[in-house]
């Protein structure tokens, strides 16, 4: 492994990774934010811009294997499902990639490890690390073992909830849907929001979430449900 010596920490997280580095500094160099980063230890942003392309390349090919009848109008919002920053902290949060996080303390304090972004963004440089270490063989079989279940899944998850649902309700004759902020929870680093979503014709649900637009989308799916099923 070289002359860099892993924490126990990080050791388990490489376990839970399943690939072994044999540059161990690449996974440090992943793992490091903006916040604790210095001249002789890099962030991990230009990490995130490589790893992003990394899951892409790796997923449209899985995408392509798996339908083989599909036209590219069907892939690509399949496609843009598995690669978004939701979907990338999600595998992040699974595998409690920030626990393992190196920030700053003004970031820790914040509540860095639970930031979605920051959890999506250092995924992707996880992937570059282990494709700069393993080469796209090791990144594949990485990507592939965490985000197969949501391959699987994926034709509910690539329609968006709240065009699907904008769509019924036009179609029906209606105004676009509204959403209001029903209530704000929670410190500045971490809020929950409370989001409703209404139509015209006076049918409501609501949903929460960590951002409004997670909480938007989420109500917005209750109420397509609650539509389609009436």
């Amino acid at each position: 492994m070289g002359a860099v010596k892993l924490s126990a920490e990080l050791k388990a997280f490489m376990d839970r990774l399943g690939h072994s580095f044999a540059d161990p500094e690449l996974l440090i160099h992943a793992l490091t934010h903006g916040s604790i980063s210095s001249a002789t230890r890099p962030d991990n942003q230009r990490l995130e811009f490589l790893g992003d392309r990394v899951l892409g390349l790796v997923i449209a090919q899985a995408l392509l294997d798996d339908d083989k009848a599909a036209a590219e109008g069907v892939l690509a919002p399949r496609y843009n499902a598995l690669v978004r920053k939701e979907t990338c902290a999600d595998v992040a949060r699974a595998i409690d990639l920030g626990a393992v996080l190196k920030l700053g303390k003004s970031e820790m304090v914040s509540g860095g490890r639970r930031k979605e972004a920051l959890l999506g963004d250092a995924m992707e440089a996880v992937i570059a690390a282990v494709y700069l270490d393993g080469g796209l063989a090791a990144a594949q079989a990485m990507i592939l073992r965490f985000w197969a279940p949501r391959i699987d899944s994926v034709e509910a998850d690539a329609r968006d909830p709240k065009t699907a649902l904008q769509e019924l309700v036009q179609a029906r004759g209606q105004t676009p849907p509204e959403y209001v902020i029903v209530k704000r929870d929670g410190p500045d680093h971490a809020p929950q929001f409370t989001i409703e979503a209404r139509t015209e014709s006076g049918q409501t649900a609501q949903a929460q979430a960590g951002s409004k637009r997670q909480a938007e989308q989420a109500a917005a799916k209750a109420l397509l449900e609650r539509l389609e099923n009436d």
